[in-house]
């Protein structure tokens, strides 16, 4: 399906050129384009044509100008996925700010060179896409998915259960288990190559629980592994996950996230953490390791948060733990929480133990710990052992 965009400019020739220049476009489908000369004749067409998902307009304009466009949409039945991207002279800030503050995705500063347009379109195109998945993960959810028994089925199905999931790599195993509490919460993990010597994983933990919380956990895991599949680096990652989350979520939720991608040629770890329990790396044979890293933003709160990146090498035969706080904060009869300090020491004794090994000795200590008390959290964990570049 071609990109549908509206190009609004009161320049008599633009149509013309813009036909020329991304003619390959037009002729191979990817892009079809509506005109219009002024911001009352966009408004018509954008309601006449509700599968425009691009408007890319000019500020100065007869009639209608640009940002009375902007702000005239929010009135009228258009597509509610619909991006803008302004196009003012160098220097016009004070517009540009203005047009951003009413909703405009991106700008273009005259004069116009069509090599930025299409870097433009193409970027607003990949975040469209993008939102495309999550809006149908959602949709999905919301209506297959009504009571709770079924959301908790669905928050695990979503989840990678086949292990183990690459048995043909000898570089590296992994292993992950999630056992949802009685009330749906969002934790959820992923793990994904993203080309032939990289691998992706992530641990998240949403901030709500039920149903909205399961919701919303689903649509996160889309967007984020969307986002990491293209080969950007963590931290670039997390900040384009956070923008879209922030910008497109208007339930008030958030998440904390770990996401780290293995290169299993050499065994170095890129990372980055957003406001999540950082992972414990287990030596072979020499003990456990906090993981460093900082106690970056929660993801989904703050607009433009940065998040630190970081590294760490696996040795052969290292294994790297990832957790969601349903573990240390699990509870007993007494409500005494099973803590850090007895997750460590349970490592320390599963020391070189295959993750397939490692977590469900972790899960029964857990379950031996709780005696039986009700279980407040979802307990999620995953675990990566590094076996060395295949030969």
């Amino acid at each position: 399906m071609p990109a549908h965009i509206l190009v609004v400019d009161d320049e008599p020739d633009l149509e013309l050129l813009v036909r020329q220049k991304f003619r390959k476009h037009i002729r191979n489908e990817e892009f079809n384009f509506f005109f219009a000369h002024n911001g009352e004749e966009a408004l018509d067409v954008l309601e006449q044509h509700k599968e425009i998902e691009i408007l890319m307009t000019d500020i100065n304009m007869p009639k209608m100008d640009g940002l009375s466009l902007l702000s005239g949409i929010k009135e009228r039945d258009v597509n509610p996925l619909l991006k803008s991207i302004i196009v003012s002279a160098y220097g016009d800030m004070a517009n540009i700010r203005q047009a951003m503050n009413r909703g405009a995705f991106d700008f273009i500063t005259k004069p116009i060179d069509f090599s930025d347009v299409e870097i433009t379109l193409q970027k607003t195109i990949g975040l469209l896409d993008t939102l495309k998945s999550a809006k149908r993960s959602e949709k999905e959810l919301t209506q297959l998915y009504q009571q709770l028994h079924a959301a908790k089925q669905i928050q695990q199905s979503i989840l990678p259960q086949d292990f183990p999931p690459y048995p043909e790599r000898k570089e590296f195993d992994v292993f992950a288990h999630m056992i949802a509490a009685k009330e749906v919460g969002g934790d959820f993990y992923d793990f994904f190559l993203i080309d032939e010597n990289r691998f992706g994983f992530v641990i998240a933990d949403v901030s709500d629980k039920g149903i909205p919380a399961a919701i919303f956990m689903a649509v996160s895991r889309t967007v984020l592994k969307g986002t990491a599949t293209q080969g950007i680096s963590p931290s670039e990652c997390l900040e384009r996950v956070n923008t879209i989350l922030n910008n497109e979520s208007d339930s008030g939720m958030f998440l904390t996230a770990f996401y780290g991608i293995l290169d299993v040629k050499s065994g170095k770890i890129d990372y980055a953490n957003g406001g999540h329990n950082p992972p414990y790396l287990v030596r072979n044979g020499s003990g456990v390791i906090p993981v460093a890293s900082n106690s970056d933003p929660l993801i989904g709160i703050i607009d433009n948060a940065k998040y630190e990146q970081f590294s760490l090498d696996l040795k052969e035969g290292d294994t790297l733990f990832l957790f969601t706080d349903g573990i240390t904060e699990a509870l007993n009869k007494t409500e005494e929480m099973y803590s850090e300090d007895r997750l460590i020491e349970t490592l320390r004794k599963q020391t070189g133990s295959a993750p397939e090994v490692l977590i469900p000795s972790i899960i029964s200590e857990i379950a031996d710990f709780a005696q039986g008390a009700p279980q407040s959290d979802d307990i999620t964990c995953l675990a990566i052992r590094y076996n060395g570049a295949s030969t």
